[in-house]
């Protein structure tokens, strides 16, 4: 019972979600959403009770991604964050981010008290802790920035769970929900406001004039005054792709398992200040208490076995909690900003009714529902006040060059690196349920034999900018480093902000390539 599952699938969406057609015919509205997790669902939400006519479309399936994948933690606890954005930022922009995620989190709870919104909802405290005397210093320093921002915070010698630690930052009154059965509910009091949702399909570019013109890789267009960007990743950058979003964050991958434990959590959400992450909420499943282990963060589209991430984690469980039952595993992503800070707002100087969120490094439950709320007010023309640091336009990166610069450094090495390396394996050495890397005529190639045997060979070149996408073993993808997108093993795009799949061969031409001296 308690084995590792062999696939990856989230418990948040095991059950049969309510599917949406394809956009198929040019349509207009005022809003157009593109990107159906907890920012435009939230963003749907408060528009169309405002009485805008609103259209929501998605690549794929609405909640299919990050928001369907999260560990669902509802709280302004953000490991030690508002220390680092002090230190890099400044004190403003910290009192800012905080006061905009409190907010946020007190809307949700009362959103979800006073509909009475069936998500299983608790609160519960948060805790921050250190494992080391370099993290007890990094701790302090957080509880500081507590007292500066006056944030109501107690510090503690240890916790409720069987883990010696240096020393913890409690938060009380925050909260752990499912995300999903939330998000639902939103969505279905918009659409029967008049919300539109039109899954698969994918907007590639927006033309701008009189009124935005979303166009979709079906060809068609939806027409609208504004254009909220709530995908992932941006589809779209501007012209001359000005903000370099590309350049400003990075996409990161962090495992989770959900186990029934031997010994129980009897309360509390829990996450450690060093690296790899270790953290540990309660969720309750048909009335039984289990718990969500996540952490083992890395950069997507690292060349690593990412099958040893799960085993890490299943490490820890047996250690501090034993295992009587694995439920299920699965990974997400996020995308990580240079600065520490989300991005939302007008996409540019020049594009100001299209409008983007992005970048929630990791806590998108508060940052997105936070999001939603800032988007809404810049369509209504609200006042903005200190939330204007969330702005994509402001000069965070003046302050942060060096990141901005690594970042950069980054991008570039993964656009060159796998253009020159070796291949790994002839395809008659592949194991089953295995992928390999391979040359065949001094270009690189990805090959993958599935548990029957039937082998399917794609090109590794992502068709977003040109990186070299790698393997994922966990998750039996090929990702790229660079921005994120991840490919199925036979080339489908499974996440942007790649548009097109992977180019892909048949057997026959592999038999072709190996007949000659390919150079593998």
């Amino acid at each position: 019972m308690n084995k590792m599952p062999k696939k990856s699938s989230s418990y948040w969406l095991q059950n049969k979600q309510r599917s949406y057609e394809p956009l198929k015919k040019d349509i207009d509205c005022d809003i157009c959403i593109v990107g159906g997790g907890i920012v435009g669902i939230t963003s749907a939400y408060l528009l169309t009770k405002l009485h805008y006519k609103v259209v929501l479309i998605d690549e794929g399936q609405v909640l299919s991604k990050t928001t369907g994948h999260t560990s669902a933690k509802m709280t302004v606890q953000h490991g030690v964050k508002y220390s680092e954005l002090i230190q890099n930022l400044g004190e403003n922009e910290a009192k800012a981010y905080y006061e905009m995620n409190r907010t946020a989190l007190e809307w949700m709870k009362e959103k979800i008290i006073s509909d009475n919104l069936d998500c299983d909802y608790a609160e519960e405290a948060a805790y921050v802790y250190a494992l080391t005397e370099s993290g007890l210093e990094s701790l302090e320093a957080e509880y500081e920035a507590y007292n500066t921002l006056g944030i109501d915070g107690t510090f503690e010698r240890d916790l409720p769970f069987n883990i010696e630690v240096k020393g913890a930052l409690k938060l009380e009154e925050q909260g752990r929900f499912h995300p999903v059965k939330y998000c639902k509910a939103l969505l279905e009091q918009a659409i029967n406001r008049g919300l539109k949702v039109y899954e698969e399909t994918t907007a590639v570019n927006i033309l701008d004039g009189e009124q935005q013109l979303v166009q979709t890789t079906s060809d068609y267009k939806i027409k609208a005054n504004d254009v909220l960007i709530t995908s992932h990743y941006p589809f779209y950058e501007g012209k001359g792709m000005y903000m370099m979003y590309m350049m400003r964050m990075y996409p990161e991958r962090s495992y989770v398992l959900c186990i029934k434990p031997k010994a129980d959590l009897s309360k509390g959400m829990y996450i450690n200040v060093e690296s790899p992450a270790r953290s540990v909420r309660k969720i309750d499943i048909n009335g039984e208490s289990a718990l969500l282990i996540v952490g083992e963060e890395h950069r997507t589209g690292d060349n690593i076995n990412t099958m040893e991430k799960y085993d890490a984690l299943y490490q820890f469980a047996v250690e501090q909690f034993g295992i009587e039952k694995i439920y299920a595993r699965w990974s997400t992503q996020d995308m990580m900003t240079v600065s520490g800070m989300p991005y939302i707002g007008p996409l540019t100087r020049k594009d100001e009714h299209i409008l983007v969120a992005t970048g929630f490094n990791k806590w998108g439950m508060t940052n997105g529902t936070a999001a939603a709320r800032l988007l809404v007010d810049y369509i209504t023309k609200q006042p903005i006040g200190s939330r204007q640091v969330f702005h994509p336009k402001h000069t965070y990166i003046l302050r942060r060059f060096k990141a901005f610069a690594k970042q950069n450094k980054d991008v570039v090495a993964h656009l060159v690196k796998g253009k020159f390396e070796k291949g790994q394996v002839e395809i008659d050495e592949l194991q089953k349920n295995e992928a390999k890397i391979i040359r065949v005529d001094g270009e690189r190639k990805g090959v993958y034999k599935n548990e029957v045997g039937d082998i399917f060979f794609v090109d590794t070149t992502c068709t977003h900018i040109g990186c070299e996408v790698n393997w994922n073993e966990a998750e039996k993808t090929w990702d790229c480093p660079c921005h994120g997108s991840r490919f199925s093993y036979d080339g489908e795009v499974l996440e942007g902000p790649a548009e097109k799949p992977l180019q892909t061969y048949d057997y026959k031409m592999i038999d072709n390539f190996l007949s000659k001296d390919s150079g593998y």
